[in-house]
């Protein structure tokens, strides 16, 4: 065979599982459509990741904690979910677990430059860039991709980490749950007046949603989502226009705010796939199950899903065995099914409850607000999922 193993895409979770295999002695090969410039300087795209402290040792164990620039890491001390118009609030505080942080906020193109970097060293890796995969193929003895320009790999085993649109798991035959949800989250930085003190907010708006998140003392990422019909309308808008509509919308907050970067739109997608394994096959990130960001699970999801596969694969390599064994990835696609299905199909319920604007839901979103914040043991397991190294 041509190599070991074969990674379709080369984004966070690819790249993640490339690095968690360091060392293993796995030959890989990792295909991406974008040329290598754009991985080694990726571009600012408006996202940043709310990393809980699971994956910020993920990351740590990988090497790739420490590439990251200074000061680009925000911690979360306190987060606070905000319903319509009240001043009421549920809150989650660091300070109560004592910690540091709840989770910590790094923009997207920091990691993705930070992976890059630490991969491009392997000498295990080698890359295949600026290349389509056209078919995807697997029997009983092995896998293959044939690329653009006619080339076909051959190894035990290839996972697609091609997006949550993956045309590698079209082809390959999973079926998957999708989700439109009608909305485009607007995403990108503003400057403000006063400082965040390193508080996030998820503000339950009637109409649209509006999430504040602390990157630095005066600089917070801005989500706004609104319904698909609206987009092209609220882009169009000034940018002092929109700052000052989001102060607005805000409650003036953090006083008067200015526009600090380019705005971004990402149509609202969740998908979950069927299953994560097929003969000598394997999903992991998007390509296996893309959230609404609204709850932040999905890098989350996408980094443990990768380090889970590696785990079976490294133990695989050190007892000579097959990477591409049906156990060995059913027992991935289950372990892996476990953790994402309650919470993809939970932040999907949470999203219908908090967008629905009828009266009868504005009163249901107001209660179970509100006894979230009475029951102790509820907030303690959000908390404990966000603060949790291991899970």
């Amino acid at each position: 065979m041509d190599t070991d193993l074969i990674i379709i895409g080369a984004g966070p979770a690819g790249l993640g599982l490339a690095r968690s295999l360091d060392g293993s002695g796995l030959r890989i090969h990792l295909i991406e459509a974008q040329p290598e410039g754009a991985l080694a300087d990726p571009a600012f795209d408006g996202r940043d990741i709310a990393l809980t402290h699971r994956s910020v040792r993920l990351l740590q164990d990988m090497g790739v904690w420490a590439r990251l620039p200074p000061g680009a890491v925000g911690p979360l001390r306190e987060a606070r979910v905000l319903d319509g118009r009240s001043s009421w609030f549920l809150g989650f505080d660091a300070r109560r677990e004592r910690l540091e942080a709840l989770g910590y906020l790094v923009s997207n193109h920091h990691i993705r430059r930070a992976l890059y970097e630490a991969v491009r060293q392997q000498p295990d890796v080698h890359w295949r860039c600026a290349r389509r995969v056209t078919a995807v193929h697997s029997d009983r003895q092995q896998a293959s991709v044939t690329l653009d320009d006619g080339q076909r790999l051959t190894a035990p085993l290839v996972v697609a980490a091609d997006s949550r649109y993956s045309r590698s798991r079209q082809q390959m035959g999973i079926p998957a749950r999708a989700r439109d949800f009608g909305r485009v989250a607007i995403v990108g930085r503003m400057r403000h007046e006063r400082p965040n003190e390193g508080v996030a907010y998820e503000c339950f708006q009637y109409g649209q949603t509006l999430a504040v998140l602390p990157v630095a003392p005066f600089e917070s990422s801005i989500v706004t989502t609104v319904p698909a019909s609206r987009v092209d309308e609220v882009m169009a808008m000034a940018p002092a226009d929109y700052a000052a509509e989001v102060a607005e919308r805000f409650g003036h907050r953090l006083g008067e705010m200015e526009i600090g970067s380019e705005r971004f739109r990402y149509p609202l997608v969740g998908v979950h796939a069927d299953r994560f394994a097929a003969q000598r096959f394997a999903l992991v990130g998007d390509a296996a199950v893309g959230m609404h960001p609204v709850t932040a699970h999905g890098f989350n999801l996408g980094l443990s899903g990768q380090a889970r596969l590696a785990r079976r694969l490294r133990a695989a390599a050190e007892r000579g065995g097959d990477l591409g064994d049906a156990a060995l990835l059913q027992a991935y696609s289950r372990e892996h099914r476990r953790e994402t299905l309650p919470l993809y199909l939970g932040t999907n319920g949470i999203v219908r409850l908090f967008t629905d604007d009828s009266p009868p839901a504005r009163l249901l979103r107001k209660g179970v607000l509100r006894l979230s914040d009475r029951l102790p043991p509820v907030k303690w397991a959000i908390t404990r999922k966000l603060t949790a190294v291991h899970g």
